[in-house]
């Protein structure tokens, strides 16, 4: 009889700090088994909180780990998930009509850069329906106006709740969400906004930025809320301009950016290497 293998799982916990921690949580998994393979922590000085993720294997079953982990966090105040390692991601990805961050996205996906299942792509436009198509990604075309945008908003929760999408992605989705939105997918939605936030926050970052002669633009992907491009920063980059470049230059230099720094955020939040401190993140990279 052949034996079982070992699963691997992602442990996330965070706390109110304390001393001991990092001895019961590999006292824990020892007692079941666990094989512990990566594990970082951090200590938030400022908030007392103590964040920890771990790469582990383990014989048991997710199930029974789940409900032996929920006694163990009370006895810490601790938040605590488990996920399964190796397990793609469900996600939906929301577009408008600049497709480089999707495209790139896609690319990334199908050659198995990262760690997502596309379930859906969903866009106020028609332009990229036979770039789905070529990747074999169903795609919902939901137009939006002032007058509809509540009806739309309902679609789009539809499409991402069958879909089972723990993860969507607004890869230069141009519509503000509504509250109700941004309340439904708290946590699980990651914005691109082509600046280096918090400067140039809302339309046309790249006018703003030519128009204030700035020698560095930007991107920073981070979640969403509800107050506009203002949620917790997962990633940010630079690039370097000059006084003899106009908005286009500054907008055809932003987008490769823009690609790298989402592509780099959705990468951790699918390995599970992000976590919520307050309105900042703890990355585990």
């Amino acid at each position: 009889m052949t034996p079982t293998l070992p699963s691997a799982f992602v442990l996330t916990l965070s706390c109110p700090d304390r001393t001991g921690i990092v001895h019961a949580v590999s006292g824990f998994l020892l007692d079941r088994g666990g094989n512990i393979e990566e594990a970082a922590q951090y200590n938030d000085r400022d908030t007392g909180l103590f964040f920890m993720r771990v790469r582990f294997s383990c014989p048991h079953d997710r199930a029974a780990l789940e409900h032996e982990l929920a006694a163990f966090a009370k006895k810490f105040d601790m938040r605590a998930r488990l996920h399964t390692a190796h397990e793609p991601m469900p996600t939906v990805i929301m577009v408008s009509k600049q497709g480089h961050c999707l495209n790139d996205l896609l690319f990334r996906w199908s050659t198995g850069l990262l760690n997502i299942d596309v379930r859906a792509i969903v866009s106020n436009h028609r332009d990229f329906y036979q770039l789905a198509a070529s990747y074999n990604v169903p795609f919902h075309h939901i137009p939006v106006t002032a007058g509809t945008k509540a009806q739309a908003e309902a679609k789009q929760l539809e499409i991402i709740d069958t879909e089972g999408a723990e993860l969507v992605i607004l890869a230069r989705y141009m519509q503000v969400l509504s509250n109700d939105m941004c309340s439904a997918l708290e946590g699980r939605a990651i914005n691109i906004h082509h600046s280096f936030l918090p400067s140039f926050k809302g339309a046309k970052p790249y006018y703003q930025a030519h128009d204030r002669g700035v020698k560095l633009i930007g991107a920073t992907a981070h979640y969403v809320t509800r107050d506009l491009d203002e949620g917790p920063i997962i990633e940010q980059d630079v690039a370097r301009v000059d006084h003899s470049q106009t908005v286009d230059d500054l907008t055809a230099q932003g987008q490769d950016t823009e690609r790298r720094v989402l592509a780099r955020a959705v990468k951790w939040h699918s390995e599970h290497r992000v976590l919520l401190n307050g309105h900042k993140t703890v990355v585990f990279q």
